[in-house]
């Protein structure tokens, strides 16, 4: 995704934030920039039946720090981990297929941030962390009904000889698995979207080119 278009997920709804009108776009709801308030916008997606929202604005990057900054902001890691085999590690949480992340510590650097959580997650050993696929956006309730924005910073990696997986059961993780690519439409067919938009960045999904 380049950087003057970003996506915010609100569940299966999305906010597009960008400085031109995406070509693949076609129905959707703009959004004012009086609105400039993901509270608002929560509540302006949450009761519309459109999926797809238009934030047209002349810098993407400055409007999404605005953005950020209207609620609470928690900032996480993860890594999409490959093995010699050229498989994908995936997990099962919480009924629904995920790739491994988890939220950044006080003072803890983004990159390893994203090993230990797919380390403590699934029970391997990171062999090696590359470069930085993208970031995600999540807007969503927690538990005390509280609206948050979840940044996940995502990051290429590699394992070797890590057959035995363990997913961490206190996180709600039941199944840690190895995919190969074919197998990662099972996948997208009960994940979240910016999961799809991971994959989409690394080339892994049906007709794109591969890039890792």
């Amino acid at each position: 995704m380049q950087n003057s278009v970003y996506s915010i997920y609100f569940d299966e709804k999305q906010l597009i934030v960008a400085e031109n009108l995406p070509e693949e776009l076609t129905d959707y709801q703009d959004i004012s920039l009086e609105d400039a308030d993901l509270k608002l916008i929560y509540n302006l997606i949450k009761n519309s039946a459109r999926t797809q929202f238009l934030f047209l604005c002349k810098n993407a990057k400055s409007t999404l720090k605005k953005l950020s900054k209207s609620i609470k902001l928690i900032e996480a890691a993860g890594g999409l981990v490959r093995n010699e085999r050229k498989e994908c590690l995936v997990i099962f949480r919480n009924g629904v297929w995920d790739l491994p992340k988890g939220k950044i510590e006080e003072g803890e650097k983004t990159r390893k941030a994203a090993i230990r959580e797919v380390e403590e997650e699934c029970g391997i050993k990171v062999k090696k962390a590359g470069k930085k696929i993208c970031k995600t956006f999540h807007v969503y309730l927690m538990r005390n009904q509280e609206l948050a924005l979840k940044k996940t910073h995502w990051y290429r990696m590699k394992a070797e000889g890590q057959d035995k997986l363990k997913p961490q059961k206190e996180e709600g993780i039941t199944k840690a698995r190895w995919f190969t690519k074919e197998k990662l439409a099972i996948l997208t067919q009960n994940t979240y979207p910016s999961i799809i938009d991971v994959l989409d960045n690394m080339g892994l999904l049906a007709d794109k080119t591969e890039v890792f």
